[in-house]
């Protein structure tokens, strides 16, 4: 009888265990590890408590050298999903040191609730643009975008509106996308190009449109098919971070989770893949993550909604991740050649 009562907890704390398999960095990418260990802390959460966050940092550099940060802040209360509360938009001069110029409440817009957005520089007319997503009051998540300005101080919440959308389906049995959020956004000669997080039933997938104008976008593709797969390590979610030019070609930033990881909607890590055409993908980590929080708290690992730009002969990375006191913030690493 003690020799089963043994067999039945060992199986037990077997399974626990297995149930909460955390990513393992393979050795091949601990030289990289390393490069991520530094960093300088960009923004904390208005509140040190747990699940109050500040994240998903897009970052842009003017003619002037000064950087522009517009990203979320996220409350811990509320239902899950909708608890991002403020598009917050700083400025530095150094890129280290911020200081908040505007922010926009979801009540002002008025949506339920924020995500990711996305802040970048029209290179014709100068005027900054700023998109983020939002769900409506159907709870339909879209692209929505706010009406360009010369100064970010400037951008009106009541000009916010739906740029992406679902698609109308072909046939009755399509299984379309139900919704975009956190737009990653660039601007390739002369090109627009939105990578965005599609939902397909309950799973998260990569969807890429493009634009003239930044205005009016079109879906690159089958509207239905992603353009990266459920695989490896990142087959639960797979998910756009960023895009970083390198001569020939880009680096395509994303990020993913497991489905045997801990709370796998959360638990978000980072890969990498390259493209030549900013639409194929070749997936450069597709048995790994490449980097996760060197801070781990009760099983989560979180780093995501990354932003990498030159700066000089350095690589600079804004990411949100996660901290010992179960918070998320901004950090900036700084890659040197």
């Amino acid at each position: 009888m003690n020799v089963i009562l043994f067999c039945i907890v060992c199986f037990i704390k077997t399974a626990i265990s297995n149930e909460f398999t955390l990513p393992d960095i393979p050795n091949e990418f601990k030289s990289i590890e390393k490069k991520f260990s530094n960093y300088e802390v960009i923004l904390r959460p208005d509140k040190s408590e747990p699940e109050w966050w500040a994240g998903a940092p897009s970052v842009v550099q003017d003619s002037n050298g000064e950087f522009w940060l517009a990203c979320r802040m996220r409350t811990a209360e509320g239902q899950r999903g909708f608890r991002g509360y403020e598009i917050r938009i700083l400025k530095s001069k150094d890129g280290i040191h911020f200081e908040k110029v505007k922010s926009i409440l979801r009540e002002e817009v008025p949506l339920p609730g924020f995500e990711r957005p996305s802040i970048l520089i029209d290179p014709n007319s100068n005027k900054f643009k700023l998109y983020a997503c939002a769900p409506d009051r159907e709870g339909v998540w879209s692209i929505i975008k706010f009406e360009d300005v010369d100064d970010p101080h400037n951008f009106q919440p009541n000009t916010a509106r739906k740029v992406i959308s679902p698609l109308n389906k072909r046939f009755e049995r399509d299984i379309c996308p139900r919704g975009y959020k956190d737009p990653v956004i660039i601007l390739s000669d002369g090109v627009y190009h939105c990578y965005t997080i599609g939902y397909i039933r309950e799973n998260e997938w990569i969807f890429h449109f493009t634009s003239e104008d930044g205005e009016k976008w079109k879906p690159v593709g089958d509207i239905n098919e992603p353009i990266m797969s459920l695989t490896g390590w990142h087959n639960f979610f797979v998910r756009p971070a960023s895009i970083l030019p390198v001569g020939i070609g880009f680096l395509f930033i994303y990020e993913g989770s497991n489905i045997k990881w801990f709370d796998p909607v959360y638990n978000i890590a980072t890969g990498l893949a390259y493209t030549f055409d900013l639409h194929t993908l070749i997936d450069l980590t597709p048995n790994s993550p490449l980097l996760v929080s060197s801070t781990p708290v009760d099983m989560f690992i979180t780093f995501r909604y990354s932003q990498w730009l030159w700066v000089g002969n350095e690589i600079w990375v804004y990411a949100e991740v996660v901290c010992p006191d179960k918070t998320h913030e901004i950090r900036l690493y700084r890659i040197k050649r």
